[in-house]
């Protein structure tokens, strides 16, 4: 799934070319792209068609448009899932061969989802009863993911409490979406490469220091990554426009294995974790 510049990426493109636009029509090219909808195609079709687009919101590696209907609004939440691609073509370009839903705007452009494997999808949810503490609405399904570290209300002293309370292996801590959110399996390795922290080190192991350290890491690497678009190993990563990010020139660690390490020359090293890939220096990031 992308992670969180990644998907502020996709954000801020959207924000430009859907926010005040009016839906005129929408097709549903295949059902697993509305199966988190319980009403299936024909009523999202239905929930969304004459309504405005009022804005464009993330939280961590969540999406989603607020809709606006006779004054009242609701939240369309987007899942990128791990292929999902949100562009933004003119009416009668060519469509895409994995093209899932197609939605047409007054301005004579298309919002196009495409999504080669079908892990994600659109669905329309309805807001929280009760704002956050900014006034802010959050969708149902996305209430309980943690602020991430660009979110006003994010607070690393009170993060790095929740994670020292914890007995688990810290790269695990960094990837749970409750506890700090939009960080995934990349960035979560380069900021630990950054602050010298091996991932399976324990968080109750960790001095409040250390960990106020790498969640500054976190914030950095993240940030470094927005400002070139993200990280794109393939064409499934884009844009609105259908541009790849960058910052895969710029890891120091994912990815990395058998190179030497930019900062020490230690040989870079490979494990497994959670069913995904770790990488990591032996020499900079020593196993306790």
């Amino acid at each position: 799934m992308p992670e969180l510049p990644e998907v502020e990426t996709v954000r801020r493109g959207l924000a430009d070319h859907v926010e005040g636009r009016v839906i005129t029509s929408v097709e549903v090219l295949h059902p697993r792209s509305v199966r988190r909808h319980l009403g299936g195609g024909a009523d999202l079709i239905g929930r969304l068609v004459g309504h405005r687009v009022a804005g464009v919101h993330r939280r961590g590696k969540y999406l989603w448009l607020d809709v606006v209907k006779s004054g009242d609004s609701f939240p369309l939440v987007v899942h990128l899932g791990m292929s999902g691609q949100m562009l933004i073509g003119e009416v009668g370009a060519e469509d895409h061969v994995h093209l899932r839903i197609r939605a047409t705007l007054d301005d004579g452009n298309e919002l196009r989802f495409v999504d080669q494997r079908t892990f994600g999808g659109w669905h329309v949810d309805e807001y929280v009863e009760t704002p956050d503490e900014l006034g802010r609405w959050l969708p149902e399904s996305i209430a309980h993911i943690a602020p991430d570290p660009f979110d006003p209300v994010f607070d690393p002293h009170r993060v790095a409490a929740v994670i020292r309370s914890r007995h688990t292996e810290i790269k695990r801590a960094l990837l749970d979406q409750t506890v700090i959110s939009g960080v995934g399996n990349i960035y979560a390795d380069e900021a630990l490469w950054r602050s010298r922290v091996h991932g399976t080190r324990l968080t109750d192991g960790l001095s409040r220091a250390k960990v106020i350290d790498l969640l500054a890491s976190v914030t950095d690497v993240m940030g470094d990554a927005l400002v070139v678009g993200g990280t794109s190993f393939d064409s499934l990563y884009v844009n609105v426009n259908g541009e790849s990010g960058y910052f895969e020139r710029s890891l120091n660690a994912y990815g990395q294995a058998g190179e030497p390490c930019r900062r020490c020359g230690a040989i870079m090293r490979r494990e497994q974790f959670m069913n995904r890939s770790s990488y990591y220096c032996p020499r900079c990031q020593r196993k306790r």
